[in-house]
């Protein structure tokens, strides 16, 4: 009798992993009679835990009993910040909702938001110099801003010196969110971000108020809303249960010769043919395994969702260096991918006439996508096609 061995992906524990299995049982067994699943429990002995009750985990800043109410101002900065960095238009936008009905202008009168396009273009034409501090970016970023449909708007809606503090804001967010974008060592500490941010305001026409300046973060009403604030709160369990993944990574990255030989000692005991079927980590373990030494039952390597191909190319995968080719006993190897699922790889590049790489489509976003293989029809079809 032909055996699938199921091996799952990061994160995945009891009672969730027999959920999995029993589908991926149902979906092959329905196209083919007569297989054996065999599931393949990795997460239980071999997954990451906090082994000592989260002790690693920083406490909320200023304590973990403050309440709600109580909220340090610079933990509202924080989150009003990083909604910027989100998004250096947000508060734009709740600016330009709240302008009053547009009305016909009195001949010859200017618009409201004349004076400060004119001031971001100059801006602009000092190039990034006045934001040095932060990294390039800065002449773009006025330049986008003069332009943007919303400024109109929110002029009407503001005094000229708060729209001067909002536009320095969404023009300081632009330029670091640029930064973190394309992954730039250096990011600025918050009293380097506040400085020029202040710096910015005066040239686009505010007057000097120390550290309170005009209209309150407008960006606030959502950055300090109910759930960001709980976000530092609820760090262990978005560490411990959210995230499991990447301690699941990491641990076998540096401690996973146990599951790859608990994976052959259940292959040991297996009547040919095997296919090994393996999910994001789950298809490196399974492909380490086979690499390391030959398993003679196995005609078939099933990744899904797999970083196998990832790991060898960038030289962390544990049982084979590139440039090395694939070993001779390593069984075909069919590769699924999702081209919407952004850790998933191709390995025809790395490997040819060695690697099948064929894409499936969950229609499905990221990171959804990640987690959609075992509902989509197609997978199931694409290894019974190919099963010994």
């Amino acid at each position: 009798m032909a055996a699938v061995v199921f091996i799952h992906g990061t994160g995945v524990r009891e009672p969730g992993f027999s959920k999995l299995a029993g589908r991926v049982a149902a979906g092959l067994t329905a196209l083919r009679e007569g297989l054996r699943i065999v599931p393949y429990y990795w997460g239980g002995a071999h997954g990451a835990t906090l082994a000592a009750g989260g002790a690693s985990l920083p406490a909320e800043p200023g304590g973990t009993s403050r309440g709600l109410s109580e909220r340090p101002p610079e933990d509202e900065t924080a989150a009003a910040w990083a909604a910027l960095y989100a998004d250096p238009y947000a508060e734009l936008a709740l600016a330009a909702a709240g302008a009053p009905q547009v009305t016909e202008r009195a001949p010859g009168s200017l618009p409201p938001d004349h004076t400060v396009r004119a001031r971001l273009a100059a801006l602009a034409a000092q190039g990034d110099v006045p934001a040095a501090e932060l990294g390039p970016g800065l002449a773009r970023a006025a330049t986008d801003l003069a332009a943007h449909p919303l400024l109109g708007p929110a002029a009407g809606a503001l005094p000229p010196d708060d729209l001067a503090t909002l536009a320095a804001r969404s023009l300081t967010a632009r330029v670091i969110a640029d930064a973190l974008d394309s992954d730039a060592p250096l990011v600025p500490v918050g009293d380097t971000r506040d400085a020029v941010a202040d710096r910015l305001a005066a040239l686009l026409g505010a007057q000097p108020r120390g550290t309170e300046r005009g209209v309150r973060s407008l960006v606030l009403r959502v950055a300090g809303s109910a759930a960001s604030r709980a976000a530092v709160r609820r760090r262990r369990a978005l560490t411990e249960a959210a995230h499991p993944a990447a301690g699941d990574i990491l641990r076998y990255l540096s401690r996973g010769e146990a599951a790859r030989t608990d994976l052959r000692d259940l292959v040991a005991g297996l009547e040919p043919p095997v296919t090994l079927v393996g999910h994001s980590l789950g298809g490196i373990i399974a492909l380490d395994t086979l690499i390391s030494a030959p398993l003679p039952q196995v005609r078939l390597l099933v990744t899904a969702g797999s970083q196998g191909p990832f790991l060898y190319e960038s030289g962390s995968l544990p049982s084979l260096e590139h440039p090395a080719p694939l070993p001779p006993h390593m069984p075909d190897w069919l590769n699924l991918y999702d081209p919407r699922d952004l850790l998933s790889y191709l390995g025809a590049g790395l490997f040819p006439g060695r690697v099948t790489d064929v894409p499936v489509d969950s229609r499905q976003p990221f990171p959804a996508s990640h987690s959609a293989y075992w509902t989509n029809p197609e997978v199931y079809r694409h290894i019974v096609d190919r099963l010994p």
